[in-house]
């Protein structure tokens, strides 16, 4: 398999589930402006979206869009309980999560990002991914992790969306629930290995 990823992108949530599923993997770097491989190869010729993460199957198959992404890896590793398995209510439980981080942090942070957005604007999006937090901060009371005690690919994505609240100064210090989950979920060993490989922290 090939995951085509942007460092720090949401494509590292499909590399931390890649590394905790414990499948073999090449990563393949995306320069998103270029729309461009490091190899000088038009990204646009394999991903029309030109978006990441995309992952190419030994098939040939492209899988598109993060949350279905992550989920495909995890029904092939299913010994690691990545996933609950598929038409359980447990499994409908992590589709929950993933759509809510997606729909709900996700595409809200995306206008942070613009460069062409007045501050007021930003300031907008930033209080409602406050809100959306403190949520995720009510669900988590008395859970190492989103679904309970076990870590599942849903977890990988909204560690990506707390990095990206890091990056942008959103301060989500009172928020104690959540502070600990991130703290518990960047001390897995598979987690660091991802943030090493993609040059966002530093190898011990």
């Amino acid at each position: 398999m090939k995951l085509y990823y942007s460092p720090g992108a949401c494509s590292l949530s499909p590399h931390i589930a890649l590394l905790e599923a414990g499948l073999p993997y090449d990563l393949v770097k995306v320069d998103l402006r270029a729309k461009k491989l490091e190899s000088g190869e038009d990204y646009l010729k394999i991903n029309p979206k030109g978006q990441v993460p995309a992952l190419a199957l030994d098939t040939g198959e492209l899988v598109t869009e993060g949350p279905v992404i992550v989920q495909k890896i995890a029904d092939q590793a299913k010994d690691k309980n990545l996933a609950p398995a598929r038409d359980t209510a447990e499994r409908y439980k992590l589709q929950e999560w993933l759509n809510f981080v997606t729909a709900e942090l996700h595409k809200n942070f995306s206008p942070l990002f613009s460069p062409v957005l007045p501050d007021d604007t930003k300031a907008f999006f930033k209080d409602r991914l406050l809100a959306k937090f403190k949520y995720i901060d009510s669900q988590l009371a008395g859970r190492d992790y989103l679904m309970g005690q076990q870590f599942t690919v849903a977890d990988g994505y909204l560690f990506v969306m707390l990095a990206w609240a890091d990056r942008l100064n959103i301060d989500l210090s009172g928020l104690q629930n959540l502070m600990a989950y991130k703290a518990r979920v960047a001390a897995r060993p598979k987690v660091r290995e991802a943030l090493t490989k993609e040059g966002l922290l530093k190898a011990a």
